[in-house]
């Protein structure tokens, strides 16, 4: 697992960079310049998500209650989702690719990612992207194309999908091209994803 992580990173395509910055969601950047350390807010993983239902609410030309009323579900979806990830993590307690490949591999390996403080697996990304990906579906009725324009305010060139689930796939994977996910941490993550937004979806009768 660690040896696939570290050749990824070492060997990315200009486009695995590119989506690896554009899931990056880092809410708090940190900055260091010598003894200098700043943080730079950008926009988290939930803000992302509930940014693409904003632009969908607007794509599709929802009347406001029902604008409300997917917003609402997502935001539902994206609590159940990290609880049930979190809960995983410090269960799990695994440490991420940049410990251990500095122990066993490399110590000057560095992940294009920052690494996030708090365990690995699963991936919160996978878990929560995938969640939400099912109940949006579930709402549209229907796979529907889009351009993601939420970290345009933020630098991030647009990227288009034809799916939701498009999307959360390039989402889960983009945390093995940043160097701070294992893939199985990813794929159990997107399964774990799977099952929340079905029993959403089945719970509120969708």
């Amino acid at each position: 697992m660690a040896k696939e992580v570290y050749d990824t990173v070492r060997l990315l395509t200009p486009e695995q960079r590119h989506i690896a910055n554009f899931w990056d969601c880092n809410p708090f950047f940190l900055n260091q310049k010598g003894h200098l350390s700043f943080g730079t807010k950008k926009i988290s993983p939930s803000g992302h998500w509930m940014g693409i239902t904003s632009l969908l609410s607007l794509q599709q030309d929802l009347p406001l209650d029902e604008a409300v009323r997917w917003h609402t579900l997502v935001a539902l979806t994206m609590s159940d989702a990290l609880s049930s990830c979190w809960q995983e993590k410090y269960t799990s307690n695994r440490v991420r690719p940049e410990t251990y490949i500095n122990q066993f591999l490399d110590r000057t390996w560095r992940p294009m990612l920052q690494t996030p403080p708090f365990p690995e697996y699963t991936s919160g990304h996978s878990v929560m992207s995938n969640a939400v990906a099912v109940v949006l579906t579930q709402l549209a009725g229907k796979p529907i194309a889009y351009v993601d324009t939420v970290e345009e305010e933020f630098g991030v060139p647009a990227r288009s999908y034809q799916s939701f689930r498009q999307a959360a796939q390039e989402a889960a994977i983009s945390r093995l091209y940043g160097g701070i996910h294992f893939r199985d941490s990813i794929e159990n993550g997107m399964r774990q994803g799977e099952a929340i937004g079905k029993f959403i979806g089945q719970k509120l009768g969708m």
